[in-house]
């Protein structure tokens, strides 16, 4: 649930850092869209596509940059207006956060530690010397392992499962349903063609200020550990297998999957519904576009698209000619009439000669 909390355009501008062209006095309550803003509504415009519906708006403020030349507003200038839109609504819509203490439902194992202002919803769950560090919310239904800590600050919202061991830092938030520390996928093939799984007793590390989606899993390797970077952002139904290491500030889209020990280092991005086969690494800053498939490394600042994954410059080149095959079907088959017509022609005059 959210709240609203009004605030003035000058308090506004100064908590943003923003340059204000306008009354100060106004208060805005929320942040809305460009074309559905009213009085006392604060938009935004940072792209250009919507730069014709600005003259109409009824907001009372807009946050703009420098190229927005007029606004029937109050304006906050900025030239990082999309941050300055993420820290807009977090001042005037801030979430409710509920009252620290534990739902009478809730089951605390007496070997766990709860810090300060830990609040416990209905029917979640904390194992046996769990720690739960100081304001940190554990959603109803949450079930939370064995030996497992969860840094100060955190949100673990419900259904989610951080199984025995696994390590949080601090301001990390998963979203429902994810699972963190399930077994990872392997088995010892045995001569009679059956398999043996292997005991997945590794560990799974989270560092600080991560997101984690709804519905994503992050598995424990049989050895080492799993980790992810400070600052990553991970999307809804993304599998990170047994063994990955993720680096900072790393961005996952949604349904993103990572095979078993492979690497990803600092500020990778992959989109929607890439890959990543196990044992590769992708350098810093490196792009995977959506629907591709990696299967090689991938080197530090390269944009890397198709199945498997390459070049992303030469992938559109080829996805341009692959579209143009039946035109230029026709053309050769145009051609090669053309051209059999021609040696014809040669033939009948007797003058034919090998081309």
């Amino acid at each position: 649930m959210y709240t609203r909390a009004a605030v003035t355009l000058r308090e506004l501008a100064e908590r943003l850092q923003c340059r204000l062209e306008g009354d100060g006095a106004v208060e805005v309550v929320r942040v809305a869209a460009i074309d559905e803003a009213g009085p006392g509504d604060l938009t935004f415009l940072s792209n250009p596509k919507y730069a014709s519906k600005l003259p109409a708006t009824r907001a009372s403020a807009v946050i703009a940059d420098d190229a927005v030349v007029k606004a029937p507003c109050a304006v906050l200038r900025t030239p990082h207006v999309y941050l300055a839109f993420a820290e807009a609504v977090a001042l005037l819509m801030p979430r409710a956060r509920p009252a620290a203490g534990w739902s009478p439902s809730a089951h605390i194992e007496p070997s766990a530690q709860l810090d300060a202002g830990v609040a416990v919803g209905p029917f979640a769950v904390v194992g046996a010397r769990a720690r739960i560090g100081a304001r940190t919310i554990l959603h109803p239904h949450v079930t939370i392992g064995a030996d497992a800590s969860i840094g100060d600050d955190c949100e673990i919202h419900a259904h989610v499962s951080i199984r025995e061991g696994v390590q949080l830092g601090h301001r990390v938030i998963v979203q429902d349903a994810a699972v963190i520390g399930s077994d990872g996928y392997g088995f010892a093939r045995r001569p009679d063609g059956t398999h043996q799984k292997i005991p997945q007793v590794g560990g799974v590390v989270i560092d600080d200020d991560v997101e984690i989606g709804a519905g994503t899993t992050i598995d424990r390797p049989a050895i080492g550990e799993t980790r992810i970077g400070a600052g990553t952002k991970i999307d809804n139904l993304v599998q990170v297998a047994h063994g990955v290491h993720i680096g900072r500030n790393v961005l996952l889209a949604a349904q993103v999957g990572i095979a078993g020990s492979t690497v990803l280092e600092d500020a990778v991005i992959m989109a929607g519904q890439s890959g990543a086969t196990g044992h590769v690494r992708l350098g810093q800053g490196a792009t995977v576009m959506a629907k591709s498939a990696v299967t090689k490394d991938v080197g530090a600042g390269e944009h890397v698209a198709g199945i498997p994954a390459g070049d992303a410059a030469e992938w559109r080149e080829m996805s341009v000619l692959l579209r143009r095959l039946p035109e230029l079907r026709r053309t050769l088959a145009t051609l090669e009439a053309r051209l059999a017509a021609l040696e014809a022609s040669l033939g009948r005059q007797g003058r034919g000669f090998p081309l």
